[in-house]
């Protein structure tokens, strides 16, 4: 049996993967996206499937779910082959291109892209024991449906941005929301926490929370905290709890593949390269001066990095125009 060999092999199928796969067919190339999950999306379709996005030029408004539909084009000139379920547990050059292992078959190309974003991820969870069984019902740290709100009584506990957006949305729906910090600042973007300021959302800071506490013959909980600094504290009964400390994530796989690493990210230059022969790498996985974690900035990325593989793996290659001179 004849192996097929790709011409780039995208590991990652985040948005910033499905665009470099698709901008990779575009340049007339043979890509396949690698994807450990069973559905491509990444973060937007698994952590804020409904958050509205306002960073993505010409999306304006559109929820993660609906970025994701957006990038996904499959038809001429612009297919690209799809594993699924495939993780990628190590790849070796061998003459002229990687041999990818994964956990089915060995998949070969000649230049390899990494977009696994923050890599493998899970959401950060309270620092103490409470009833596991509260998760997926009252607690949840992932929103995979605003309407689970609708009508509610939610307290969302965060700082940052995704838990300042999701105060907002739920505050749309929920009959009462509120919003837990252990600082009074909050780590969001300044348009977000001046919306927030707008709202009617209750803030609940500085405070951290110490326990949950189902109440008996009702599906309530009671979430107690304290105040940060003192020996203050007080409880608020809701219907449901977001948590959204942050992921944490595992770099471990990277270092396996023999990528320098700066902290858990990939150094690269100007043209993406790695430190790996035909190794490339884009979006939220790559550091370098000046880096901004946007998905904009790595739809950028994606595109450089296929223009420095096609240099490098097809230097005979005449330098392409713009996609609006493609068909003329």
């Amino acid at each position: 049996m004849t192996k097929k060999t790709f011409d780039i092999a995208v590991i990652g199928g985040g948005p910033v993967g499905i665009f470099t796969a698709f901008y990779a067919a575009m340049r007339d190339l043979e890509p396949v996206l690698i994807e450990s999950m069973p559905t491509l999306g990444g973060q937007p379709s698994n952590l804020y499937a409904q958050k509205q996005i306002y960073d993505v030029a010409g999306q304006f408004g559109v929820n993660g779910s609906q970025l994701i539909q957006n990038l996904i084009i499959d038809q001429p000139p612009f297919k690209y082959e799809t594993c699924l379920e495939t993780t990628v547990e190590n790849f070796v050059k061998q003459d002229d291109y990687y041999q990818i292992k994964t956990n089915h078959e060995d998949i070969f190309a000649k230049a390899i892209i990494i977009t696994v974003g923050n890599g493998p991820f899970n959401p950060r969870k309270l620092a103490f024991d409470y009833d596991p069984q509260l998760e997926g019902k009252q607690l949840n740290y992932f929103v995979k449906n605003l309407e689970d709100f609708r009508n509610c009584d939610v307290l969302v506990a965060g700082g940052g941005d995704t838990a300042v957006d999701w105060a907002l949305e739920i505050d749309k729906v929920a009959h009462h929301t509120s919003l837990l910090h252990r600082r009074n600042q909050f780590r969001a973007l300044e348009s977000s926490v001046k919306r927030l300021m707008d709202t009617k959302v209750e803030l609940l800071t500085p405070n951290i929370i110490t326990g949950l506490q189902l109440l008996p013959d009702s599906n309530k909980v009671s979430v107690s905290f304290k105040t940060v600094g003192t020996e203050d504290t007080a409880q608020v009964i809701v219907d449901k709890i977001l948590v959204n400390y942050g992921m944490t994530t595992d770099s471990r796989l990277l270092r396996k593949w023999g990528l320098e690493l700066q902290g858990p990210f990939i150094p690269v230059n100007s043209k993406m390269q790695t430190n790996l022969e035909h190794v490339y790498a884009a979006g939220d996985v790559v550091t370098y001066p000046g880096k901004q974690k946007l998905i904009t900035l790595g739809f950028a990325e994606g595109p450089i990095a296929v223009s420095s593989a096609i240099a490098d793996i097809y230097p005979q290659k005449s330098n392409f125009g713009h996609s609006s001179s493609m068909f003329n």
